[in-house]
């Protein structure tokens, strides 16, 4: 495995600081992908560092089997943040874990099989999440996946509305997909979506993994879209770069959740970054930033370079520019003649998941390198 190439030349990122990140040049980069919405905070966030600070000062890590007060506070923290009525928290290391465990829940809380995904979605590499997962490219090496899982056209109620049926365990969907190209679905389509699984006897899993921790304008997407799922799971931005992952669960999902663990399931460490992050982006009132630059951004975009590309769309500060088979020729140049480190999301689209503390200042300068690269 490699870095990230251009010409040859990996960029070795060797320190960052807010939306900024320096390579081993001391090059500066600003920094509009958050390591895959990993940093919403931006880097070295004095908060998170203090946490982890004071926590590594009294110890490392302790099993889930004993209560810790980091673990334990994050549990009530996310329980509060939650829609109503989730209020039950189980913590691992990643996304794909999540999701994995999210799958698991489903099935054992169902009694049932069949799992229902979205063409494009994409929710994870390990084997559960993967057969979830829409491309080949991630899932043909392995194969044969966990069977009797089902694939319906993003965004489309009546497909869903077929798909779901008696033998269903869950429906799992991005609110907004990352990998599939940032594509945004309608609150209406996850009205129907709730429906049709609560009518079915099906868990809704919402994969917040991307669209968490204030994204796309609120602390979850499904509270700016008003509609509470069975499950969330959340990852990449809840530790501030540190690995944590979470599967938010109502009651009935977690009564019956089965044997499911994970040895590292909230560690005193990790649970203190997630505390402090989770703490600091409500109290900061983050989420209104990234509507609020999101919208100006997105306004920019349109105005600058809206005639030259395909698509620009998106949620919040989750944004994409459709350009084309060119996205990687394009990424390329803004890191080079830039200095905007951005991602792709497919072959066609330039994928923007900046640290949601950005400003217009910062905005402005994307704006410009885009202007640039793409006439």
């Amino acid at each position: 495995m490699s870095g990230f190439v251009f010409n040859e030349k990996p960029i070795q990122i060797e320190r960052g600081d807010g939306a900024y990140v320096y390579d081993d040049d001391g090059t500066e980069y600003l920094d509009m992908g958050a390591s895959y919405a990993c940093v919403p905070l931006g880097h070295k966030h004095a908060a998170v560092q203090s946490a982890v600070s004071d926590q590594l000062e009294k110890i490392t890590y302790v099993q889930a089997s004993y209560p810790n007060a980091e673990r334990t506070a994050l549990y009530d923290l996310l329980a509060e943040t939650a829609p109503d009525p989730i209020d039950k928290t189980w913590l691992c290391n990643s996304g794909t874990e999540a999701n994995e465990a999210a799958l698991k829940f489903a099935r054992s809380a169902t009694g049932n099989s069949k799992i229902v995904a979205t063409m494009q979605g994409f929710h994870g590499r390990t084997m559960g999440a993967l057969a979830t997962t829409w491309k080949n490219k991630y899932k043909k090496p392995y194969e044969p996946l966990i069977g009797d899982v089902e694939f319906v056209p993003y965004d489309d109620s009546e497909a869903l509305d077929e798909a779901v049926d008696e033998d269903t365990a869950a429906f799992i969907v991005e609110p907004v997909q990352g990998e599939g190209g940032i594509n945004p679905t309608s609150d209406s389509y996850l009205e129907d979506a709730r429906e049709i699984t609560e009518d079915a006897g099906a868990a809704l899993i919402f994969d917040e993994v991307q669209t968490g921790m204030g994204r796309t304008g609120a602390l979850w997407n499904s509270q700016r879209a008003a509609v509470a799922p069975d499950m969330i799971t959340a990852a990449k931005g809840l530790g501030n770069g540190l690995p944590i992952g979470a599967t938010l669960c109502r009651d009935w999902i977690a009564e019956n959740y089965g044997s499911h663990a994970s040895t590292f399931s909230g560690g005193p460490v990790i649970s203190a970054a997630a505390g402090a992050t989770v703490s600091t982006i409500i109290e900061d009132s983050v989420p209104g930033n990234a509507a609020v630059i999101g919208d100006y951004l997105l306004t920019e975009l349109e105005a600058a370079i809206g005639d030259d590309v395909r698509d620009i769309r998106g949620e919040g500060l989750m944004i994409g520019v459709e350009v084309g088979r060119g996205a990687n020729a394009a990424l390329k140049k803004l890191a080079l003649n830039h200095q905007v480190l951005a991602l792709p999301a497919g072959r066609t689209v330039i994928r923007l998941l900046p640290p949601l503390t950005i400003d217009k200042d910062h905005a402005d300068a994307v704006v410009d390198a885009m202007t640039e690269v793409v006439r």
